[in-house]
């Protein structure tokens, strides 16, 4: 549901590749791929930021904001949908397959074992709960940390092996979401009045989206009121299960996609192994085949009204094939148009990539301060155009902080606490 980061260090996690499949330089290749995670670290705001400044279910189902959501039509709605919405993630998901890898490559010719990447995921697991459960429910860094545990043990395997699993798990969850829709068009379509118990299902399950909903209650007015302790306190006590609930939903898309992300690195993707005519030719081929279903997918649900079951199927069911096109597309581009992007605005989004880690974690915290009812208290308050503002607020923020500190500094500040972590000493933070 929630997009977020892989939360990187620069030449640690991209550092050399074998000569035969590196016809870029270490340097070039670090550059274009801190490049795409600060574009990406920037998008992730952007599909989050309905969940920061309104209820968490407004993020895929308008009806639930506060306030009118200012999108007539819902043309926002679709266009996010289908340019940022799970491709950021996607992109992440990738990058934190690939850098497992030559994380372990680096380890390996040091002659450490997996044991060191099992303690890394450990901190980052760590970090992920205290997001959830401190700063903001949508963390995904959990997830990838529980994801990462299941693949450490492939990274042995065989590139094909890798690939192929890892297509054939993506296209196994795509096949279990699929079923999912079922019940919904019960909701969603004449079918619901076929018959009378269809009928009477109908009416259950309309019914249960009331209830559903209220299921927010205590955290939203915790958040409008400033009422922190409260809020934390439900988290603890009554919204725990969330992280294993979601680990059920993103399984099946962030496993797969980290040992694709495996296999792309050791094939040379990364590395500019891959012609750049070629990857320009499928990128573009795989994000307009995949914009166009998303398109589609988002009249059907214009058409329906947006309604609770249409925009939920919408994510979770239909539109994980043409995301994964996407995916891989966006990325085929990235790599492809990032070596020319060398403008002063590039090296800042550079920059924004290199400490991506600690301008994810800060975005929740600088997040907390606008909406929280004890400080700004703007939640519920924004309608979507609004919270489009808060968010090239904050990109200005982050392209502003980002230079200036790595001109300084070696790391950014988490960056830099998470490898002290891993490897039990300080590290040298300046240059």
């Amino acid at each position: 549901m929630n997009e977020t980061l892989t939360p990187n260090a620069g030449e640690e996690i991209f550092g050399d590749a074998p000569a035969a499949i590196a016809p870029v330089s270490a340097a070039e290749r670090i550059d274009t791929l801190d490049f795409i995670r600060g574009l990406a670290v920037m998008g992730i705001l952007a599909a989050n930021i309905v969940a920061f400044g309104q209820p968490i279910d407004a993020y895929m189902y308008p009806a639930a904001f506060k306030v009118d959501a200012g999108d007539p039509g819902g043309w926002m709605w679709i266009v996010q949908f289908i340019l940022i919405d799970g491709k950021m993630r996607g992109l992440f998901t990738l990058l934190f397959g690939a850098g497992m890898y030559l994380f372990m490559e680096k380890a390996w010719a040091r002659g450490a074992t997996r044991k060191l990447q099992a303690w890394r995921l450990a901190i980052l697991m760590a970090f992920g709960m205290i997001h959830f459960f401190f700063i903001w429910p949508g963390d995904i860094l959990f997830y990838y940390a529980l994801f990462g545990f299941i693949a450490l043990p492939c990274l042995k395997w065989s590139v094909k092996t890798q690939l192929w699993v890892g297509l054939a798990g993506y296209m196994l969850g795509v096949l279990l979401n699929a079923g999912l829709t079922m019940p919904w068009l019960i909701v969603d379509t004449a079918f619901g009045e076929s018959s009378p118990e269809m009928l009477a299902q109908r009416k259950e399950m309309i019914a249960g989206i009331d209830q559903t909903l209220a299921h927010s209650d205590v955290p939203n007015n915790a958040i409008a009121s400033g009422d922190y302790a409260t809020l934390v306190m439900h988290r603890l006590t009554e919204q725990w299960n969330e992280l294993l609930l979601n680990a059920l939903l993103f399984g099946f898309e962030t496993l797969p996609l980290m040992l694709i992300g495996v296999a792309l690195y050791r094939m040379g993707f990364f590395s500019g192994a891959f012609d750049r005519a070629k990857l320009l030719r499928w990128g573009w081929i795989g994000v307009i085949a995949g914009g166009m279903v998303h398109l589609a997918i988002g009249l059907v649900v214009q058409a329906g009204g947006f309604t609770y079951y249409g925009t939920l199927a919408a994510f979770v069911a239909w539109s994980p094939l043409p995301r994964l096109w996407m995916v891989l597309g966006m990325a085929a581009l990235l790599l492809a148009y990032a070596p020319s992007a060398t403008s002063w605005l590039a090296e800042r989004v550079r920059a924004a990539g290199r400490a991506a880690f600690t301008n994810y974690l800060g975005t929740s915290i600088v997040m907390m301060f606008v909406f929280h009812g004890w400080a700004l208290g703007l939640f519920g308050q924004l309608n979507r155009p609004q919270l489009y503002i808060v968010v090239a607020l904050a990109w200005v923020l982050m392209l502003a902080w980002s230079k200036p500190w790595l001109d300084r500094y070696r790391y950014g500040p988490l960056e830099w606490l998470w490898r002290c972590l891993t490897y039990g000493k300080v590290f040298p933070l300046r240059k």
